[in-house]
């Protein structure tokens, strides 16, 4: 089954998405319109965990949404995926990683974008070194930086604490690569 698009008109567009509204046939061959949101690139997730079994989260100042507790993520910016993510570690925590392990890839919002998105886990933690608060979260509006247990982090889904779709599924997929859940 599938959505034919008779025409695609490009509505918006910046460095970062892209929104257009196809013209399409709908499965039950009806006509409709449908918008679409398109990142330019791909984001990472970046699921940091300690030696003592702590995520490292961030809490953010979100326009759309307000406060939201996240896992480091960000745009590609054209670079490879992995370089992103060691970037966007760097930035929002102050923390470098000795390992990287890519754990899958996801899509956002599926049913109204197109946004590939990877997810990895980095192990072996340390702190920048010499690194002050950044620039970089003080620009984005990351006003808390935290090493949460794992066994909390669960809660925090659980309570409601955690909301950010992107950050439950990248921890989902962290806990299926660690062998926690099958």
């Amino acid at each position: 089954m599938s959505w034919p698009v008779r025409a695609t008109t490009v509505v918006y567009e910046n460095p970062w998405i892209r929104v257009r509204e196809d013209a399409v046939t709908r499965p039950d061959g009806t006509d409709g319109i449908y918008g679409v949101v398109e990142l330019q690139r791909p984001a990472v997730f970046v699921v940091a965990l300690t030696e003592a079994d702590e995520v490292v989260l961030v809490t953010v100042d979100r326009h759309t949404v307000g406060t939201s507790v996240e896992v480091p993520a960000g745009g590609t910016d054209g670079e490879d995926p992995l370089v992103a993510a060691r970037r966007e570690l760097a930035e929002e925590t102050g923390l470098v990683a000795r390992d990287w392990r890519e754990i899958g890839t996801m899509n956002a919002l599926n049913g109204v974008c197109r946004a590939p998105e990877v997810v990895y886990l980095a192990t072996g933690l340390a702190r920048v070194p010499g690194a002050p608060a950044s620039a970089a979260r003080a620009e984005e509006g990351i006003r808390d930086v935290r090493r949460v247990p794992v066994r909390e982090v669960i809660g925090l889904v659980r309570d409601g604490s955690i909301t950010d779709g992107e950050t439950i599924a990248a921890l989902m997929l962290a806990l299926v690569a660690l062998g926690r859940v099958s």
